[in-house]
């Protein structure tokens, strides 16, 4: 009997600061494959420093697809961006060669991968209400959801109030909770295969390098500080979401005299901390992955993603 034959997809995923970028780029190297990122702040055009997006230099000619390509007041979605990732996974397949999914968004990476239920549309009347609730009473909207449906308060962090507008606004308009939701009118990627290696360094040694990498941040040459002051010259309004992320949020604090350079850091170095911790977390739920015991800059970490890789190949 023909079956159609599926075509290889490969995913890097795991905590940021884990190497993703370094171990993508090999892969890509060693099978002749593209780069589609999966991280959501490099979307965005102009968010390099704090994003640790790989300059055109250090891309060393590998294609890489979904960098830059929105601009910093877009509404951008998890929708967009798997309408957008899998029109590139099918131009890289139609060059032959091979995709190469890269990020730690875990939201993007399931909307690729699994699809989106479709959800009621936007009803700004609501929004605009649980906006005002949460800016009473910060944190209700999370206690919120917490009530309504204990397991998607779980998968939303209680920071993220554009998540938990649309969750609330979804129950809301739906009139039952939103996990029951999610399994609904979904879209799974077809004709595809995947791999997903994740990168698992030590904690102790992944904290140390974040923290390291958020002192350069704040002071390199130019530092996330003047990248910042030069979006907002440019007209990029303060709320745009892609400055609330971290790095950009402290960086925005400390322009505006709310927190010291000192400061700047130490809190970026704290909450990108807990952010790695919760994307180990995200990428744990998935029981097929291959986890890596090491960054993915180290030469045995590559070595054994490209057995995997071969291996992965070979068998379809």
């Amino acid at each position: 009997m023909w079956t159609e034959r599926l075509l290889p997809l490969i995913v890097v995923c795991g905590p940021t600061g884990a190497g993703k970028s370094a171990l993508s780029l090999a892969i890509a190297e060693r099978f002749s494959g593209e780069v589609v990122n999966c991280d959501s702040v490099q979307i965005f055009r102009g968010f390099d420093i704090g994003s640790a997006k790989l300059s055109a230099a250090e891309q060393r000619g590998i294609p890489h697809h979904l960098l830059d390509a929105a601009a910093p007041t877009d509404l951008f979605t998890a929708g967009d961006y798997a309408r957008l990732g899998r029109a590139a996974l099918a131009e890289i397949n139609a060059r032959g060669h091979l995709p190469v999914v890269a990020g730690g968004t875990g939201f993007y990476l399931r909307a690729l991968l699994e699809g989106l239920f479709a959800g009621p549309p936007r009803d700004e009347s609501i929004r605009a209400r649980l906006q005002a609730r949460e800016a009473r009473r910060p944190g209700s909207l999370h206690r919120l959801l917490s009530r309504w449906d204990a397991a998607a308060a779980l998968r939303i962090h209680r920071n993220d109030i554009n998540k938990l507008i649309r969750a609330l606004e979804v129950i809301l308009t739906a009139r039952q909770p939103l996990t029951g939701l999610f399994a609904q009118g979904r879209d799974p990627l077809t004709g595809y295969r995947t791999l997903t290696l994740g990168l698992n360094p030590p904690r102790a040694e992944l904290y140390a390098r974040l923290d390291a990498r958020s002192q350069q941040m704040f002071g390199s040459t130019p530092a996330i500080v003047d990248e910042v002051r030069a979006l907002l010259a440019a007209g990029v309004p303060r709320d745009a979401k892609p400055l609330a992320s971290l790095g950009y949020a402290q960086a925005i604090a400390h322009i505006d005299g709310r927190l010291s350079l000192t400061q700047a850091i130490a809190e970026t170095q704290m909450h990108t901390r807990r952010y790695a911790k919760r994307q180990w977390t995200w990428f744990r739920r998935d029981a097929s992955t291959v986890w890596l015991p090491g960054l993915g800059s180290e030469p045995g970490v590559q070595h054994t993603a490209f057995e995997r890789v071969a291996d992965f190949l070979s068998a379809g």
